[in-house]
């Protein structure tokens, strides 16, 4: 049934590490940054009301809703600015952050998983979030490597995958997504062509009102052996 398939695309968070262990980090260091550097944010500005921030600025700017880059980072200006700062201790902020945020721990069976898919497929990925896969190590594992930011929409949006095919000259039929999330990885993925597999990395029960993906592993190892490598 996969025997066209010529790319393996990743989802990044909750695939290839756990994510939220290094977002509470992340922001555990920006906010000891604020207190030594800008004190009146984080006295007046909770961790909460920064994420209400973000989510009301989503709202009143659809058109950035995707990019979680720049919501932190104009959420973070306003902040600054409500506080009597200068909005360039925004990008100072941020880049503790982002720092922390690269910090991630790759799970054990990842850089063998894809060593083994290498030798067979072409390996990318395609993320809604802002991992900087140079930062983390992982760059030169994949040959396409794209996110929200840069495509200018998010997952489920079929301009993910549409973009994905394109940067790999391949039909989507002929590539693989592998994610985490259900409906964001593998409802969407289908929808736009592509075939699918879940990552269950948690052993979760799959959705009784969707499809099953093409494929569901326990880990990048097991996805190198069904796939044939």
């Amino acid at each position: 049934m996969l025997n066209d398939v010529r790319a393996v695309a990743f989802d990044l968070d909750n695939t290839l590490w756990d994510v939220e262990p290094v977002l509470a980090r992340a922001e555990a260091r920006m906010l000891e940054w604020l207190h030594q550097h800008c004190p009146r944010i984080p006295e007046q500005v909770s961790l909460e009301d920064m994420r209400a921030a973000r989510a009301e600025l989503a709202l009143e700017e659809p058109h950035n809703a995707h990019d979680v880059t720049y919501l932190r980072l104009t959420a973070l200006e306003r902040h600054a600015r409500e506080c009597g700062y200068r909005e360039d201790i925004a990008a100072r902020a941020f880049e503790v952050f982002l720092a922390a945020r690269c910090e991630v721990e790759i799970l054990a069976d990842v850089r063998p998983g894809l060593a083994r898919l290498k030798r067979a497929f072409t390996l990318a990925s395609l993320s809604n979030g802002n991992a900087d896969l140079a930062r983390i190590g992982l760059e030169s594992a994949f040959a396409v490597s794209l996110n929200a930011r840069q495509i200018g929409a998010r997952k489920p949006d079929r301009r993910c995958f549409e973009r994905l095919a394109s940067e790999l000259k391949l039909a989507p039929r002929n590539i693989v997504y592998v994610g985490d999330d259900p409906w964001l990885d593998v409802a969407a993925a289908r929808a736009a062509g592509c075939r699918s597999a879940w990552m269950n990395r948690r052993a979760s029960p799959w959705p009784s009102d969707l499809a099953p993906a093409d494929l569901s592993v326990r880990d990048c190892s097991e996805l190198a052996a069904r796939l044939g490598t």
